[in-house]
């Protein structure tokens, strides 16, 4: 059994990346996995402020907000399925102020699974590639993070689209698959 978090950073609660991460979340489960969804957009993160206290000093971040326990559960995950709709070519804030606030505690993430989830208006799924090289950045700082697969929503727009999409099937399989 594996630890599975996914952080869907969807602005909208059922929108076409948040309704990929519940079907890669429900293969997870069926598989015997343990699997828990943060809706990004229900927690209180506050921007990196750069103040240097968890770099220069190595103190926790003074931020009193949800960071430290996601931080947590980060950390403690076997698998880490980051999903986010596709912003001007890149991912959304809520994802981006995620990952920017790992700073004070990314040397500890390591040995992780990683599947990216990306929905956007646009057909061209190379036009979405921008987005995922956004995550891969992240992951890439991280010791012996290994990606695991890529699921791509192409052409959604309207929360819902999503459902009459091949990807409804591949965020199923993946999530079977972890």
């Amino acid at each position: 059994m594996k630890k599975v978090l996914l952080l869907s950073a969807s602005p909208r609660k059922g929108g076409n990346s948040d309704i990929l991460c519940d079907e890669f979340m429900r293969g997870a489960v069926e598989a015997g996995n343990k699997a828990e969804k943060i809706f990004l957009r229900e927690k209180n993160i506050n921007y990196c402020t750069g103040c240097g206290t968890c770099s220069f000093l190595g103190k926790p971040c003074p931020q009193k907000d949800d960071m430290a326990k996601i931080l947590d559960k980060l950390i403690e995950a076997d698998v880490i399925v980051m999903a986010t709709p596709v912003y001007f070519y890149t991912m959304d804030a809520q994802m981006k102020t995620l990952i920017d606030r790992c700073c004070s505690r990314y040397t500890e993430m390591k040995e992780k699974e990683f599947y990216f989830i990306v929905t956007a208006a646009v057909d061209s799924i190379a036009q979405m590639e921008r987005t995922v090289e956004g995550l891969r950045g992240f992951t890439v700082c991280l010791d012996s993070s290994r990606e695991r697969g890529v699921i791509y929503g192409a052409g959604v727009w309207q929360a819902g689209e999503i459902k009459d999409k091949p990807a409804m099937q591949e965020a199923y399989d993946a999530g079977r698959n972890v």
